[in-house]
């Protein structure tokens, strides 16, 4: 199967955050030559690999053991950042609560050390609230401020990190 905008394959190149329809990588199925990204922007949000489980052949982990091992071989500042950028897909993708619901899962941490890791990543307190039914709630263009807090915060940040990342291994090989 190959994504199609009008006579041809959509090509990809990295763009600032996401995917962008240019010169680049050709994408076949919702994967990259070379790599795995969805054309999200091209076939819509509801389009899903083709292959699950094992996503090796694309160039990424085969499973989320793996996934692991290979996170821990990762820089702290390369794990920041795949963290913001899963925050950040996943809160377009399925939303902030979501994004709150495995940070915290991942973390250990309740409601009131997320509102400190946040406020101690820079995030402003004024901005951190309450759904309608009490659930925490913070702007996703903030998400990011959780990283830098959770560093600044915990001896663990490393392994929290980690296991945030692991857990959202499937999200990663869909985003």
């Amino acid at each position: 199967m190959v994504a199609a905008r009008g006579d041809g394959p959509v090509t990809m190149r990295r763009g600032p955050g996401r995917w962008a329809g240019a010169r680049g990588r050709t994408c076949v199925g919702g994967r990259a030559e070379g790599g795995c990204r969805p054309c999200r922007d091209t076939m819509g949000a509801d389009h899903t690999p083709e292959e699950e489980g094992d996503v090796s052949s694309a160039g990424l982990s085969g499973n989320a053991k793996e996934y692991r091992s290979r996170l821990v071989e990762q820089s702290d500042e390369q794990l920041d950042a795949w963290m913001i950028e899963l925050m950040r897909d996943m809160s377009i993708r399925r939303g902030v609560l979501k994004v709150l619901a495995d940070y915290r899962k991942a973390t250990g941490l309740d409601d009131a050390g997320i509102e400190r890791t946040f406020t101690a990543g820079g995030g402003a307190p004024a901005v951190i609230g309450r759904t309608a039914d009490g659930q925490l709630m913070v702007p996703a263009i903030s998400l990011h401020h959780l990283v830098p807090g959770l560093r600044a915060l915990s001896d663990r940040a490393r392994e929290q990190e980690t296991d945030f990342l692991v857990a959202g291994f499937h999200e990663v090989v869909y985003i």
